[in-house]
């Protein structure tokens, strides 16, 4: 019953996620690029408001799915964001989608879903202070390296860097809140404001959605969004194992067969990159203007 649940809290996590990150590419994408005349656009921006909202949505699905279950089997479930988004661009945004694109993001679900079932994540114990100081060292230089990578001209690049950054902050973040959440069921409200995981939720939280945001508006949302959702299932299976000491199956068989699925994973995405419209530039501000209208 409770991986049941963890399902489906997991699923509605990824609906929210696909409609945030859609409603404010489109926020981040119209009128001025540079400057505070972008940031007060996007604040101003009705969608950008609505991606707000979906964002604290998929906050408590996914605390309540990580409750329930490990964070190994919770965040794979959130690549299931990738065929919502293109329900979402294809109804709302009216865009027209390739038979190539459904197919890949199809394939890609069902090989990261492969994996999952044959990793078997389970178990867990609560992470130990050395691991913490650990897994936060590391995931610092990784994200910094990712945002001084970011420096290139490329957009596409630009977008990359910093959708893998955001996906590798938003998995620790997802580990903060299984750890937060374990101390408010264990200790109460009280508990959860003395306890350090609870600040480093907020910290995490907040660099998460500053480089999200730098990715909707440096670069295609067909290059962050992908590299979000398939980079932070990966990382939380780190995560998971590292930090909550989580077992997943080792068999040499097994091994072979995940290896396999990830790799048609990596060509899933880039098969969907290639096939998923542009829709940044003029598009995007007609888009928003008729979205808004």
């Amino acid at each position: 019953m409770r991986s049941l649940l963890a399902i489906l809290f997991g699923v509605g996590t990824a609906i929210s996620n696909a409609l945030a990150v859609t409603a404010q590419h489109v926020a981040s994408s119209a009128g001025e690029r540079r400057g505070r005349a972008w940031w007060r656009g996007v604040l101003r921006h009705p969608l950008w408001l609505l991606g707000w909202i979906a964002l604290g949505s998929s906050l408590v699905t996914q605390a309540a799915a990580l409750h329930f279950g490990p964070l190994s089997l919770v965040q794979p479930l959130l690549v299931s964001e990738l065929v919502v988004a293109l329900v979402v661009r294809r109804m709302w945004r009216r865009q027209h989608l390739t038979r190539r694109a459904w197919v890949s993001a199809l394939v890609t679900s069902a090989a990261l879903a492969g994996a999952l079932l044959l990793s078997q994540p389970h178990g867990g114990h609560s992470p130990r202070l050395s691991a913490w100081v650990v897994a936060s060292l590391a995931t610092t230089l990784v994200v910094l390296a990712l945002v001084l990578s970011a420096r290139r001209p490329s957009p596409a690049w630009r977008a990359g860097c910093y959708g893998a950054a955001t996906a590798l902050l938003w998995a620790y973040e997802a580990a903060f809140i299984k750890s937060a959440t374990q101390v408010l069921v264990s200790r109460g409200p009280t508990g959860l404001f003395e306890s350090p995981t609870l600040y480093g939720l907020v910290v995490t939280g907040v660099c998460g959605l500053v480089t999200e945001q730098l990715a909707l508006r440096e670069g295609p949302l067909r290059i962050s969004q992908p590299l979000i959702v398939i980079v932070d299932p990966l990382a939380s299976v780190l995560y998971g194992v590292v930090l909550f000491r989580e077992r997943v199956s080792h068999s040499p068989v097994v091994l072979v067969g995940v290896a396999l699925l990830v790799a048609v994973v990596v060509g899933g995405v880039v098969v969907m990159s290639d096939a998923v419209p542009e829709t940044l530039g003029a598009t995007s501000r007609n888009d928003a203007e008729g979205l808004t209208e």
